[in-house]
């Protein structure tokens, strides 16, 4: 899909729907974001090394894992994917989407994407009501973790380094050890 270079047009998870299946989009606030290129190796090892991680220690519960590519609409004007989501509110898994706010979201940086993750994604999933949303640097080997306070707002993030076990705050008993998760393969 071919985008205009001057867009006044505000995008819908409709529009959205009608976008080819050949190219990967977000849409924030109404705008569209193109999502090539392809992640690193890095960025993918992390991923999968995390995903394999939580899948294991939610298996059998009520938290359902998910990984990227998957459509989360928190509105009409605002779809994402993020490399990792937790969901624990089974009402919000539908056929299509993950339809509302999940838990935790997990976003591996790109040089291409780690802007937007920190500004533009981090504003929306605290607007939408995420309550844990981490960003993982593969670069720097470190996690910034942000918790949804009372005020709705996540304040200064907490820096967790590769010596540390990061324990999720919106599900429990998930210890992770990050040294496994930045592990070389």
């Amino acid at each position: 899909m071919s985008l205009p270079g001057a867009v006044t047009k505000k995008y819908t998870y409709t529009d959205y729907l009608t976008w080819s299946d050949e190219e990967r989009w977000e849409i924030i606030d109404g705008e569209a974001y193109n999502m090539t290129p392809a992640p690193t190796v890095a960025h993918q090892k992390i991923v999968g090394n995390l995903y394999y991680v939580l899948r294991r220690a939610l298996d059998g519960k009520h938290c359902f894992p998910g990984v990227s590519p998957l459509d989360v609409v928190l509105s009409e004007h605002d779809v994402v994917q993020p490399d990792i989501v937790i969901v624990c509110d089974r009402g919000k898994i539908g056929t299509r989407a993950i339809e509302g706010a999940p838990d935790v979201v997990i976003e591996v940086l790109s040089p291409s994407t780690s802007r937007k993750d920190r500004r533009e994604k981090r504003r929306l999933y605290e607007r939408a009501g995420v309550y844990e949303y981490l960003l993982i640097d593969p670069d720097g080997t470190y996690v910034e973790r942000f918790i949804l306070g009372k005020d709705g707002t996540y304040g200064t993030g907490e820096v967790l380094g590769p010596e540390d076990t990061l324990s999720l705050h919106a599900v429990e008993d998930i210890p992770i050890v990050l040294k496994e998760i930045f592990a070389a393969f």
